[in-house]
Protein backbone atom coordinates (compact mmCIF):
# COMPACT_ATOMS: atom_id res chain seq x y z
CA UNK A 1 0.00 0.00 0.00
CA UNK A 2 1.34 3.37 -0.43
CA UNK A 3 2.77 5.88 2.30
CA UNK A 4 0.54 8.43 3.14
CA UNK A 5 2.48 11.39 3.94
CA UNK A 6 1.41 14.84 5.27
CA UNK A 7 1.62 16.58 2.21
CA UNK A 8 -0.56 14.43 0.32
CA UNK A 9 -3.15 14.89 3.54
CA UNK A 10 -2.45 18.36 2.86
CA UNK A 11 -3.42 18.77 -0.89
CA UNK A 12 -6.60 16.66 -0.45
CA UNK A 13 -7.12 19.16 2.31
CA UNK A 14 -7.00 22.15 0.39
CA UNK A 15 -8.42 20.58 -2.24
CA UNK A 16 -11.69 19.46 -0.89
CA UNK A 17 -12.22 21.55 2.50
CA UNK A 18 -12.37 18.31 4.36
CA UNK A 19 -11.07 17.61 8.03
CA UNK A 20 -7.50 16.59 8.04
CA UNK A 21 -8.53 13.24 9.63
CA UNK A 22 -11.19 12.39 7.00
CA UNK A 23 -8.55 12.79 3.99
CA UNK A 24 -5.98 10.72 5.76
CA UNK A 25 -8.76 7.84 5.80
CA UNK A 26 -9.89 8.72 2.16
CA UNK A 27 -6.10 8.62 0.96
CA UNK A 28 -5.52 5.12 2.96
CA UNK A 29 -8.95 3.84 1.29
CA UNK A 30 -8.19 5.28 -1.96
CA UNK A 31 -4.41 3.43 -1.89
CA UNK A 32 -2.67 6.82 -2.10
CA UNK A 33 -4.85 7.57 -5.78
CA UNK A 34 -5.93 11.79 -4.95
CA UNK A 35 -8.60 11.53 -7.40
CA UNK A 36 -10.14 8.22 -5.57
CA UNK A 37 -9.85 9.54 -2.15
CA UNK A 38 -11.89 12.71 -3.33
CA UNK A 39 -14.16 10.82 -4.64
CA UNK A 40 -14.29 8.64 -1.27
CA UNK A 41 -15.12 11.78 0.62
CA UNK A 42 -17.60 13.15 -1.59
CA UNK A 43 -19.40 10.38 -0.96
CA UNK A 44 -19.35 10.82 2.80
CA UNK A 45 -19.58 14.46 3.07
CA UNK A 46 -21.22 15.49 -0.09
CA UNK A 47 -20.85 18.39 -2.42
CA UNK A 48 -18.75 19.88 0.24
CA UNK A 49 -15.75 18.01 -0.75
CA UNK A 50 -15.92 19.43 -4.38
CA UNK A 51 -14.68 22.92 -3.52
CA UNK A 52 -11.76 22.27 -6.19
CA UNK A 53 -14.04 22.26 -9.17
CA UNK A 54 -15.14 25.81 -8.41
CA UNK A 55 -12.30 27.37 -6.94
CA UNK A 56 -10.73 30.17 -8.70
CA UNK A 57 -7.29 31.36 -7.44
CA UNK A 58 -5.52 33.52 -10.24
CA UNK A 59 -5.89 37.08 -10.86
CA UNK A 60 -6.89 38.91 -14.45
CA UNK A 61 -9.87 39.98 -16.43
CA UNK A 62 -12.49 38.62 -19.76
CA UNK A 63 -13.05 40.62 -21.98
CA UNK A 64 -15.50 40.76 -24.86
CA UNK A 65 -15.60 41.87 -28.35
CA UNK A 66 -18.74 41.55 -30.34
CA UNK A 67 -19.09 43.51 -33.72
CA UNK A 68 -21.75 45.87 -34.04
CA UNK A 69 -23.88 43.54 -35.97
CA UNK A 70 -23.60 41.37 -33.11
CA UNK A 71 -23.06 37.97 -35.79
CA UNK A 72 -19.18 37.79 -34.45
CA UNK A 73 -17.19 38.08 -31.43
CA UNK A 74 -14.89 36.52 -29.24
CA UNK A 75 -14.06 36.31 -25.34
CA UNK A 76 -10.89 36.08 -24.28
CA UNK A 77 -9.06 35.93 -20.86
CA UNK A 78 -5.59 36.87 -19.98
CA UNK A 79 -4.37 36.32 -16.04
CA UNK A 80 -2.06 38.60 -14.04
CA UNK A 81 -0.17 37.95 -10.73
CA UNK A 82 -2.52 40.41 -8.59
CA UNK A 83 -5.48 41.74 -8.94
CA UNK A 84 -3.97 45.33 -8.66
CA UNK A 85 -2.38 44.82 -12.76
CA UNK A 86 -5.82 43.60 -13.27
CA UNK A 87 -7.72 46.75 -12.54
CA UNK A 88 -4.68 48.67 -14.63
CA UNK A 89 -5.80 50.72 -17.43
CA UNK A 90 -3.11 49.30 -20.07
CA UNK A 91 -3.70 45.87 -18.90
CA UNK A 92 -7.68 46.61 -19.86
CA UNK A 93 -6.63 48.21 -23.04
CA UNK A 94 -4.51 45.02 -24.06
CA UNK A 95 -7.38 42.90 -22.86
CA UNK A 96 -9.56 44.78 -24.98
CA UNK A 97 -7.28 44.83 -28.30
CA UNK A 98 -6.30 40.92 -27.84
CA UNK A 99 -10.33 40.39 -27.53
CA UNK A 100 -11.04 42.30 -30.84
CA UNK A 101 -8.32 40.85 -32.59
CA UNK A 102 -9.39 37.35 -32.16
CA UNK A 103 -12.72 39.00 -33.24
CA UNK A 104 -11.48 40.40 -36.33
CA UNK A 105 -8.08 37.89 -37.40
CA UNK A 106 -8.90 34.79 -36.53
CA UNK A 107 -5.73 33.25 -34.86
CA UNK A 108 -5.63 29.51 -34.32
CA UNK A 109 -4.19 30.05 -30.84
CA UNK A 110 -2.62 32.30 -28.21
CA UNK A 111 0.74 32.08 -30.18
CA UNK A 112 -0.45 32.98 -33.56
CA UNK A 113 -2.28 36.09 -31.02
CA UNK A 114 1.16 36.93 -29.77
CA UNK A 115 2.48 37.44 -33.09
CA UNK A 116 -0.24 39.60 -34.83
CA UNK A 117 0.02 43.14 -35.39
CA UNK A 118 -0.93 45.74 -32.85
CA UNK A 119 0.19 49.44 -32.29
CA UNK A 120 4.00 49.67 -33.49
CA UNK A 121 4.70 45.91 -32.88
CA UNK A 122 2.83 42.91 -32.09
CA UNK A 123 0.70 41.63 -29.24
CA UNK A 124 3.86 40.19 -27.97
CA UNK A 125 5.65 43.35 -27.89
CA UNK A 126 2.96 45.37 -26.38
CA UNK A 127 2.96 42.46 -23.57
CA UNK A 128 6.67 42.45 -22.82
CA UNK A 129 6.62 46.17 -22.11
CA UNK A 130 3.92 46.27 -20.36
CA UNK A 131 5.63 43.32 -18.19
CA UNK A 132 8.76 45.90 -18.23
CA UNK A 133 6.75 48.68 -17.26
CA UNK A 134 4.81 47.27 -14.47
CA UNK A 135 7.10 44.29 -12.78
CA UNK A 136 4.45 41.76 -12.91
CA UNK A 137 3.94 38.88 -15.33
CA UNK A 138 0.57 38.76 -17.61
CA UNK A 139 -0.18 35.79 -19.61
CA UNK A 140 -3.03 35.54 -22.44
CA UNK A 141 -4.62 32.59 -21.52
CA UNK A 142 -7.68 31.42 -24.02
CA UNK A 143 -9.88 32.88 -26.01
CA UNK A 144 -13.18 31.27 -28.08
CA UNK A 145 -14.38 32.74 -31.39
CA UNK A 146 -17.88 32.75 -32.43
CA UNK A 147 -19.97 33.76 -35.78
CA UNK A 148 -23.56 33.72 -34.36
CA UNK A 149 -26.14 31.58 -35.52
CA UNK A 150 -28.36 34.13 -34.03
CA UNK A 151 -27.27 37.47 -32.18
CA UNK A 152 -24.46 37.54 -30.07
CA UNK A 153 -25.37 39.08 -26.35
CA UNK A 154 -22.96 38.95 -23.56
CA UNK A 155 -22.25 39.86 -20.02
CA UNK A 156 -19.10 40.62 -17.92
CA UNK A 157 -19.25 40.78 -14.00
CA UNK A 158 -17.30 41.09 -10.58
CA UNK A 159 -14.68 43.57 -11.88
CA UNK A 160 -14.45 41.46 -15.70
CA UNK A 161 -13.95 38.40 -13.41
CA UNK A 162 -16.66 36.47 -14.93
CA UNK A 163 -17.18 37.22 -18.66
CA UNK A 164 -20.36 34.99 -20.73
CA UNK A 165 -20.60 35.38 -24.42
CA UNK A 166 -24.16 33.39 -25.57
CA UNK A 167 -25.23 32.87 -29.33
CA UNK A 168 -29.21 33.50 -28.63
CA UNK A 169 -31.71 32.47 -32.10
CA UNK A 170 -35.04 34.75 -32.33
CA UNK A 171 -36.04 36.57 -28.97
CA UNK A 172 -34.92 40.14 -28.22
CA UNK A 173 -32.30 41.76 -26.86
CA UNK A 174 -33.75 41.91 -23.02
CA UNK A 175 -34.14 38.32 -23.25
CA UNK A 176 -30.51 37.30 -24.73
CA UNK A 177 -29.35 39.96 -22.10
CA UNK A 178 -30.89 37.85 -19.26
CA UNK A 179 -29.58 34.88 -20.33
CA UNK A 180 -25.83 36.06 -20.35
CA UNK A 181 -27.07 37.06 -16.47
CA UNK A 182 -28.71 33.67 -15.59
CA UNK A 183 -25.46 31.73 -17.15
CA UNK A 184 -23.07 34.38 -15.00
CA UNK A 185 -24.99 33.44 -11.99
CA UNK A 186 -25.87 29.57 -12.43
CA UNK A 187 -22.80 28.55 -14.25
CA UNK A 188 -24.17 25.79 -16.33
CA UNK A 189 -21.43 23.18 -17.09
CA UNK A 190 -23.29 22.61 -20.91
CA UNK A 191 -26.44 23.75 -23.07
CA UNK A 192 -28.15 20.17 -22.56
CA UNK A 193 -27.18 16.55 -21.52
CA UNK A 194 -25.27 15.87 -24.78
CA UNK A 195 -22.48 18.71 -23.24
CA UNK A 196 -21.90 16.49 -19.74
CA UNK A 197 -19.55 13.86 -20.24
CA UNK A 198 -20.50 10.15 -19.65
CA UNK A 199 -17.39 10.06 -17.20
CA UNK A 200 -18.66 12.48 -15.47
CA UNK A 201 -22.47 10.93 -15.21
CA UNK A 202 -20.84 7.82 -14.51
CA UNK A 203 -18.82 9.28 -11.36
CA UNK A 204 -22.34 11.06 -10.08
CA UNK A 205 -23.69 7.58 -10.37
CA UNK A 206 -21.35 5.92 -8.69
CA UNK A 207 -21.26 8.38 -5.80
CA UNK A 208 -25.53 8.61 -5.64
CA UNK A 209 -25.08 4.32 -5.20
CA UNK A 210 -22.25 4.36 -2.70
CA UNK A 211 -24.06 7.14 -0.72
CA UNK A 212 -27.73 5.13 -0.83
CA UNK A 213 -25.75 2.25 0.12
CA UNK A 214 -24.34 3.71 3.01
CA UNK A 215 -27.78 5.03 4.33
CA UNK A 216 -29.46 1.11 4.55
CA UNK A 217 -31.09 1.59 0.93
CA UNK A 218 -32.05 -1.85 -0.97
CA UNK A 219 -29.96 -2.98 -3.33
CA UNK A 220 -32.64 -3.67 -6.02
CA UNK A 221 -33.45 0.29 -5.33
CA UNK A 222 -29.94 1.68 -6.14
CA UNK A 223 -29.73 2.15 -9.67
CA UNK A 224 -33.17 3.96 -9.97
CA UNK A 225 -32.05 6.09 -7.08
CA UNK A 226 -28.46 6.72 -9.00
CA UNK A 227 -30.62 7.30 -11.76
CA UNK A 228 -32.71 9.84 -10.14
CA UNK A 229 -29.69 11.62 -8.92
CA UNK A 230 -28.21 11.49 -12.25
CA UNK A 231 -31.44 13.46 -13.67
CA UNK A 232 -31.21 15.94 -11.29
CA UNK A 233 -27.58 16.67 -11.53
CA UNK A 234 -28.09 17.71 -15.30
CA UNK A 235 -31.03 19.72 -14.57
CA UNK A 236 -28.66 21.51 -12.03
CA UNK A 237 -25.44 21.86 -14.61
CA UNK A 238 -27.29 22.08 -18.24
CA UNK A 239 -28.66 25.99 -19.11
CA UNK A 240 -32.15 24.42 -20.33
CA UNK A 241 -32.70 22.39 -17.59
CA UNK A 242 -32.08 25.21 -14.53
CA UNK A 243 -34.50 26.82 -13.23
CA UNK A 244 -34.45 30.82 -14.60
CA UNK A 245 -32.83 33.53 -11.98
CA UNK A 246 -36.05 35.84 -12.35
CA UNK A 247 -38.56 33.15 -12.81
CA UNK A 248 -41.55 34.64 -10.67
CA UNK A 249 -42.80 31.01 -9.91
CA UNK A 250 -39.39 29.75 -9.18
CA UNK A 251 -39.92 26.80 -11.43
CA UNK A 252 -39.66 28.17 -14.99
CA UNK A 253 -36.95 26.28 -16.75
CA UNK A 254 -34.55 27.76 -19.48
CA UNK A 255 -36.20 25.54 -22.15
CA UNK A 256 -39.54 26.89 -20.98
CA UNK A 257 -38.61 30.38 -21.21
CA UNK A 258 -37.11 29.93 -24.45
CA UNK A 259 -40.37 28.31 -25.79
CA UNK A 260 -42.34 30.95 -24.30
CA UNK A 261 -40.48 33.40 -26.30
CA UNK A 262 -40.02 31.58 -29.40
CA UNK A 263 -36.03 31.67 -29.27
CA UNK A 264 -33.56 29.00 -28.79
CA UNK A 265 -29.88 28.93 -27.66
CA UNK A 266 -27.53 28.16 -30.19
CA UNK A 267 -24.31 27.61 -27.64
CA UNK A 268 -22.50 29.89 -25.01
CA UNK A 269 -19.11 30.39 -23.51
CA UNK A 270 -19.06 31.33 -20.11
CA UNK A 271 -15.22 31.66 -18.22
CA UNK A 272 -14.51 32.78 -14.61
CA UNK A 273 -10.57 34.23 -14.22
CA UNK A 274 -8.67 31.51 -12.95
CA UNK A 275 -10.63 28.61 -13.28
CA UNK A 276 -8.90 25.36 -12.83
CA UNK A 277 -5.55 27.56 -12.01
CA UNK A 278 -4.40 27.17 -8.70
CA UNK A 279 -2.03 30.21 -7.02
CA UNK A 280 1.06 29.43 -5.39
CA UNK A 281 0.74 30.79 -1.85
CA UNK A 282 4.06 32.02 -0.29
CA UNK A 283 5.11 31.17 3.12
CA UNK A 284 6.85 34.75 3.56
CA UNK A 285 8.75 33.42 6.89
CA UNK A 286 9.71 30.24 5.24
CA UNK A 287 10.73 32.35 2.18
CA UNK A 288 12.96 34.88 4.05
CA UNK A 289 14.52 31.50 6.29
CA UNK A 290 15.36 29.82 3.15
CA UNK A 291 17.24 32.82 1.39
CA UNK A 292 19.07 33.57 4.69
CA UNK A 293 20.23 30.21 4.76
CA UNK A 294 21.36 30.03 0.97
CA UNK A 295 23.18 33.26 1.69
CA UNK A 296 24.97 31.39 5.02
CA UNK A 297 25.89 28.26 3.12
CA UNK A 298 27.73 30.70 0.24
CA UNK A 299 30.39 32.81 2.88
Amino acid sequence: MAEITASMVKELREKTDAPMMECKKALTEAGGDMDKAEEVLRVKLGNKASKAATRVAAEGVVAIHIAVDGKLGSIFEINSETDFVAKNDDFLTLAANCARLVAEKNPADIAALAALPLGDGTVESVRTALVGKIGENMSPRRFVRVEAKGKLASYIHGGSKIGVLVDVVGGDEALAKDLAMHIAASKPKSLDASGVSAELLDTERRIAIEKAREAGKPEAMLEKIAEGTVQKYLKDVTLLGQVFVKAEDGKQTIEQLLKSKGASVAGFTLYMVGEGIEKKVTDFAAEVAAQAAAAAASK
